[in-house]
């Protein structure tokens, strides 16, 4: 098989690479990329990742998009439009304003989103003529608006991935003395916006036992993250993102994750090798969300985003059928969200594709934020796909963490000025 990575020369790319060593069937990694430098530095450093595993997969860069997707068996989209600078610029005018920067959740998600949207799209279009057949694998950021924004051109063919609710369903289990494996997550909501409701192992549900246990329930990063009391008061357990919406005056004025990402990687770039890859790799994980916990990282495992891929890829190829937590159209299966928003929900695998599991209504005040956030990521793909400055304006005056139309028009003024990718909305 045939794989392209669009955003080749991104840093998280040898965690996939890696990955495939461990046992894939893909016999060639197209890398492409914007930064013919990057590429380099990050080819260096799979070709040392390679050396002496027998079966590695043949690696060819390029800069040429339309090569790069011609005739592939899948694509995985994991590009940054604006780099980590327009990350750190993103965040830096939001806590201009007193709001949370981060490049998901609120300002700064609209944002990267009003910046990526369009360029997804065009991508999309591009698959969908030289490589028809191919799957779309998308990791890029908003992760759900971006889906959304491809599946109007791609259908079912491009499936959203996050490593997030993945690992709070290990960690759950592991705080449970459980194989995750043997379990039933029920699990629903938006990308970063997700609750897991229930866990079911041998016919019950554990999760109330979890709940209830204190010491058991603080043993996992988002027990401590939110507080036993907290979540025994929800009923559920919040993705770790959340903590910026339950607690947004504490989170919004966070520390520039992008300020520090950028510094970091600058020195890998430099002078790159594995060496110095798998250490940037460790302090990245082990500052990962540091700014809203205490304490240490209890994951540091590479994130696992690139584990959920390659399951996706091998169900969708060889009709391994397997059930993962993805984002994907709704159609029915979670009631009072629309049918062609994309969701984030288990769903059954196969060579059919990728199939939502039918769930449980969210709780009112759930169901409230999520449809909030999904008219915010529908306004924000308007927005990127008419040129709409009404639509973008809107995006960011209904976010529930940006909560005033004249910061938000002064967010919008802000960032079209320091983006000139925004530029077809000044």
């Amino acid at each position: 098989m045939r794989l392209t990575i669009l955003g080749g020369g991104g840093f998280r790319v040898p965690l996939v690479h890696g990955a495939l060593l461990d046992g894939g069937d893909v016999t060639e990694l197209v890398l492409h990329d914007v930064d013919a430098g990057r590429l380099a530095a990050i080819e260096r450093v799979l070709a040392e990742q390679a050396a002496g595993a027998a079966g590695a997969p043949r690696v060819r860069t390029t800069t040429d998009l339309a090569a790069a997707v011609s005739d592939v068996d899948f694509v995985f989209s994991a590009v940054r439009v604006g780099g980590l600078r327009g990350r750190r610029l993103d965040e830096q005018i939001a806590h201009a304003e007193g709001v949370l920067g981060q490049e998901t959740a609120g300002a700064g998600g609209i944002a990267f989103g009003l910046r990526t949207v369009p360029v997804a799209v065009a991508l999309a279009r591009l698959v969908g003529e030289l490589a028809p057949r191919a799957w779309v694998i998308n990791f890029t950021n908003p992760a759900g608006m971006v889906t959304e924004a491809m599946a109007a051109h791609l259908g079912g063919r491009v499936i959203g991935i996050c490593d997030s609710p993945a690992g709070l369903c290990r960690r759950v289990a592991r705080a449970l003395g459980i194989d995750a494996a043997a379990a039933r997550f029920d699990y629903a909501g938006l990308n970063h916006l997700g609750w897991l409701r229930s866990v079911r192992a041998g016919g019950e549900d554990l999760l109330p036992r979890l709940l209830a246990d204190p010491a058991a329930c603080e043993s996992f990063e988002e027990g401590k993250l939110f507080g036993a009391d907290w979540l025994r008061t929800l009923g559920a357990i919040p993705n770790e993102y959340l903590h910026y919406y339950y607690f947004a005056r504490e989170a919004a004025g966070s520390a520039s994750r992008g300020a520090f990402l950028l510094e970091q990687q600058r020195g890998f770039y430099a002078d790159p090798s594995l060496a110095s890859w798998e250490r940037t790799r460790l302090e990245r994980e082990a500052t990962y969300m540091a700014e809203t916990r205490e304490g240490e990282r209890d994951d540091l495992e590479g994130g696992g985003y690139e584990k959920v891929a390659l399951a996706l890829m091998r169900a969708l190829a060889h009709g391994e059928r397997t059930t993962l937590i993805l984002n994907v159209r709704n159609g029915s299966a979670l009631p009072g969200v629309p049918g062609d928003a994309v969701v984030e929900v288990p769903c059954t695998v196969g060579t059919g594709g990728a199939r939502p599991i039918a769930a449980a209504p969210l709780a009112d005040h759930a169901l409230g934020l999520v449809t909030t956030v999904k008219a915010v990521e529908r306004a924000a793909i308007e927005a990127a796909t008419t040129g709409s400055r009404a639509a973008a304006l809107r995006a960011f005056a209904l976010h529930p963490l940006v909560g005033s139309v004249p910061v938000a028009r002064r967010l919008l003024d802000a960032y079209v000025a320091a983006h000139p990718e925004l530029a077809y909305l000044a």
